[in-house]
């Protein structure tokens, strides 16, 4: 067993002060009860780079159901990994058991290619830090002391801003492929580097991403593109060849079409600049974006055999969107917001009348609004479009009545 180093609190710069008070109040009773209690994983790495943690998860050698029965707020959750998740209103703090080697224990599965198909195999800490992902993720703050506890070397690769697998790359990717993603969108975040031993198995193992739940695959891309590195991690996506495993419709387009690479980049510059600023976010307008270009050449081919539009672009939604929620599947009121963002693009080129007025009115007017400039910004003829709701938006409710009126043709006057 390797050696630990063990960081005391005056070589580190993690202070209680940046820790979340519920994790502390977790940490503080599972200690007092006797147990082990650790924070761990991301929240450990981000402190380290002077970050801040979007969620503090915590580790030990208290069972799910020990932990259960000490906080009352407590909820256990997954089959295939068990969890314990303490409610504090809105915000949880998971709690996790060390994990032990697959081997040792029944309650361990993994299936003939090397997938994990349950892990409740627990175990020590020494053992614990072995079955983490990468690195970088595997520092334990001790609360008994306030130490950080390192395995790994970890403390060198965030010196040298690099994500490493922890073992054999390939192994651990076959175990849950999804690490791929993971690795993609640490090193997105962080501006890091992924060490060559842990990036070349992803270019050859990267088809083995649609043996994944679409579930949850579709909560992976969330992830992906709302870390607010949206722009990095789609570039970094389709260098190692994961991009088009989840969206092969959009890769192909784009191999067809390399200007609809310039519209998906302003999408996802804007998206990473709302979350910058606090704003919110919907994932029905990044995949509708995904898919626009496929959506659109769809289209085009119904209506070259004389389909009426709305028919054209039903039909062509249906083909587009039938094989993508095989990949990743979304909730039906996402989906129904993606349709309202296409369908409401033909509606606004009405400038006047009744139909400009229920296209302002619309429920989604807004997000398809955004999409009709960001496709002007890209280069599309829509410009025209844009500038008028822009304007439009600007007037007070009078002069937007006013400038809705039907333009009345001047009527020609018959010589008596």
């Amino acid at each position: 067993m390797t050696e630990a180093n063990i960081i005391s609190r005056g070589e580190h710069g993690i202070s209680r002060e940046q820790i979340d008070d519920n994790a502390l109040k977790v940490l503080y009773r599972l200690h007092n009860a006797g147990f082990q209690a650790y924070l761990v994983g991301g929240g450990v790495r981000d402190l380290l780079l002077g970050l801040e943690p979007k969620d503090f998860d915590i580790a030990t050698d208290a069972t799910p159901d020990e932990v259960r029965r000490l906080f009352r707020n407590c909820r256990l959750i997954g089959r295939r990994f068990r969890l314990a998740h303490v409610h504090f209103g809105r915000e949880i703090i998971e709690v996790a058991t060390f994990r032990g080697a697959h081997s040792s224990d029944k309650n361990g599965v993994l299936d003939d290619s090397g997938r994990i198909l349950r892990d409740n195999v627990y175990g020590t800490l020494e053992e614990d830090v072995w079955r983490r992902d990468f690195k970088v993720n595997a520092l334990y703050y001790n609360i008994a002391d306030f130490s950080v506890i390192d395995y790994t070397g970890a403390m060198s690769d965030i010196d040298q801003r690099t994500i490493r697998m922890i073992g054999d790359a390939e192994t651990r990717y076959r175990e849950d492929p999804v690490r791929m993603l993971r690795a993609v969108r640490f090193a997105a975040k962080l501006d890091f580097k992924i060490h060559k031993d842990s990036e070349q198995p992803i270019y050859q193992l990267a088809s083995i991403l649609s043996e994944i739940p679409a579930a949850r695959l579709f909560d992976e891309a969330i992830k992906l593109f709302h870390s607010g590195n949206a722009v990095k991690t789609f570039e970094l996506l389709r260098h190692y060849g994961l991009y088009e495993v989840l969206f092969p419709q959009t890769e192909a387009a784009i191999r067809e079409d390399p200007e609809y690479e310039v519209f998906l980049i302003k999408v996802l510059q804007n998206t990473d600049l709302r979350i910058m600023d606090a704003k919110p976010v919907n994932p029905a307008f990044v995949f509708a974006a995904m898919l626009w270009q496929p959506v659109l050449a769809n289209t085009q081919r119904l209506l070259a055999d004389t389909m009426p539009y709305n028919l054209a672009l039903q039909k062509a939604i249906d083909r587009v969107l039938s094989p993508q929620l095989r990949i990743t599947s979304m909730p039906k009121r996402l989906s129904m917001i993606m349709k309202d963002i296409w369908f409401l693009q033909e509606r606004l080129k009405n400038h006047s009348g009744k139909r400009a007025a229920s296209v302002f009115s619309h429920q989604r007017f807004r997000a398809a609004y955004d999409f009709l400039c960001l496709r002007s910004a890209a280069g599309e003829n829509v410009e025209k479009d844009c500038q008028f709701w822009t304007q439009f938006q600007e007037l007070g409710e009078k002069e937007q009545e006013k400038a809705l009126r039907p333009k009345r043709r001047p009527q020609s006057r018959t010589k008596k």
